[in-house]
């Protein structure tokens, strides 16, 4: 069987650039469904069984009809073309309030042919798929529903989520039908991932899913979503425990990833996953300099950037440090200008504050002692009576000690 599985669209980050005068979209916008596009097409060319979409269409919990328009458009291209396509809820998809719908709940309201919404846990069986394969679903599950629903304190909801998941998701494991491949779907933070910039974005605490639960060799292939760096959590193993990533950069913490859907070919016991990495993706730049002399200040920033040729197209960044004396040496417009052919040009300056300490005309250093000059340091430094009698204090202990 061939799943294609990605995750973590978030069709509506524009959060940089000017719109599109001829559609009236964010540019940005324009660049994610790019990639929605090219999913759609492999999805659709190369005739796969099933389609995973791993959770969070949007960034924003109640998106605009705009952009419920544009992502409607694409996952109706897969009902028209016969694809079952389960599409998981995420973090980004669900909201707060109980008995709010998610922002993908249209679909199930509309009974769309071939498309099915996955907003609790539940076990699909191959006559539910209408496919020789099982699927284990995990959406997302929110902290308040949970507490909603039980007695159990902030500091015990997730561990009681998680137990009972780990209960449920064996419980299906020992019924599911042996001979046809079982997928697990979830939306959620797994043990032992490795984080990409989504903590930027994530809206509430993560459920953790234990790494045992998602590596029981039951499965045959595991689709995550919520975490934007693409990873595999059991490589050269089995099950794949997959992490596809965020099909576009989101920010400057994705600035060095590439992007990835993933096309597996799936049967009992065995899996073959193909990353597929997705092309055009907006370049992100991301310079940092220090200002280390008051001489030639903006040929220095702008040999710090890469040649101009690279800026083209980029959202690029460019953080400088430097002693506050030195501001009017910065020329911003004249870096604008070296910039103008970037997509979108941010000049982040940190001006340093010199914060000496000047003792008196009448008093040199090696009349003080210790316990004198960190006096002068702490009063320098404005630091609470409180906090400094503490620090005097300690200070007295170490240096009696020595």
């Amino acid at each position: 069987m061939k799943l294609l599985h990605f995750a973590d669209a978030h069709i509506d980050m524009a959060n940089y650039g000017r719109h599109d005068p001829e559609t009236g979209l964010p540019l940005r916008v324009l660049d994610f469904l790019k990639s929605l596009d090219t999913i759609m097409d492999a999805a659709i060319t190369e005739k796969v069984d099933l389609v995973i979409f791993a959770g969070d269409a949007y960034r924003d919990r109640s998106p605009a009809p705009t952009f419920q328009r544009e992502w409607g458009k694409r996952i109706i291209r897969l009902s028209k073309a016969g694809i079952r396509t389960l599409l998981l809820v995420g973090n980004h998809d669900l909201s707060p309030a109980l008995g709010r719908a998610t922002s993908v709940q249209e679909f199930e309201t509309l009974d769309i042919p071939c498309v099915t919404v996955l907003d609790k846990p539940q076990f699909l069986s191959a006559s539910d798929l209408g496919l020789p394969a099982q699927v284990i679903a995990i959406p997302w599950i929110s902290r308040s529903g949970m507490m909603a629903a039980t007695d159990a304190t902030p500091g015990e909801v997730f561990t009681n989520i998680e137990g009972h998941l780990t209960d449920l998701v064996d419980r299906w494991l020992e019924q599911a039908d042996p001979d046809l491949p079982i997928i697990l779907t979830a939306h959620a933070s797994v043990q032992g991932a490795k984080l990409g910039s989504e903590r930027t974005i994530m809206l509430g605490a993560d459920m953790l899913l234990p790494g045992s639960l998602v590596r029981d060799s039951r499965l045959d292939y595991v689709a995550l979503g919520h975490i934007h760096k693409p990873q595999d959590l059991n490589e050269n193993a089995h099950p794949p425990v997959i992490y596809p990533g965020s099909i576009e950069r989101v920010d400057f913490g994705e600035v060095d990833d590439d992007k990835f859907y993933v096309i597996a070919d799936i049967s009992r016991g065995k899996t073959r996953v193909d990353w597929r990495r997705l092309e055009h993706i907006r370049p992100f730049i991301d310079r940092h300099i220090t200002l280390e002399s008051a001489d030639n200040v903006t040929d220095i920033l702008m040999a710090a950037l890469p040649p101009i040729e690279e800026l083209d197209g980029a959202i690029v960044r460019l953080t400088v440090d430097y002693i506050r004396e030195w501001d009017t040496l910065i020329d911003e417009p004249a870096l604008r200008r070296h910039a103008k052919g970037a997509f979108e040009f941010h000049l982040i300056k940190h001006p340093q504050i010199e914060a000496r300490i000047r003792l008196p005309a009448n008093q040199a250093v090696s009349s003080l002692g210790p316990i004198e000059l960190l006096n002068q340091y702490w009063d320098a430094g404005h630091i609470e009576e409180i906090e400094a009698g503490a620090l005097r204090k300690m200070a007295k202990e170490i240096i009696e000690e020595e």
